[in-house]
C-alpha cells in the first residue's frame, strides 16, 4: 500500500487575525497526532516569490500510511470538529492527494 500526502491549501479570510491563525494550526497538529494513521504533519505560510499562490495564504501537508487511513481521517468526527471549527475562518480551500 501506498502512503498518501494530503495537502490543503488555505486562504484566510482577510479579517482572520494571527492568534487565530496559530491556534487553527496547533489544533490541527494535535488532531494529526491523535488520529491513527498520520505518519507526519507540517504547516507554514506561503512565501513563494512566483506570484502563483492564487490568493492561497497557508500549506497543510499531512502524510497518511494509504488511502485508507487517509479516507478514515476524514471522516473521523474530531476531524469533521476541526473542519466545522475552521471554516467561517476560511474564504477559500484547495486539497490535493496523491499517493507516493
Amino acid at each position: 500500500m501506498a502512503r498518501v500526502k494530503h495537502i490543503a491549501l488555505i486562504q484566510f479570510k482577510a479579517d482572520t487575525t494571527p492568534e487565530q491563525i496559530d491556534q487553527i494550526c496547533s489544533n490541527l497538529l494535535d488532531l494529526s497526532e491523535s488520529i491513527p494513521g498520520v505518519e507526519d504533519f507540517i504547516v507554514g505560510p506561503n512565501n513563494s516569490p512566483e506570484g502563483q499562490n492564487a490568493g492561497h495564504t497557508h500549506a497543510f501537508v499531512m502524510t497518511l500510511t494509504d488511502a485508507a487511513a487517509r479516507d478514515a481521517y476524514l471522516a473521523h468526527p474530531e476531524h469533521l470538529a476541526f473542519v466545522a471549527s475552521a471554516m467561517p475562518l476560511i474564504e477559500k480551500v484547495t486539497v490535493v492527494d496523491f499517493e507516493l
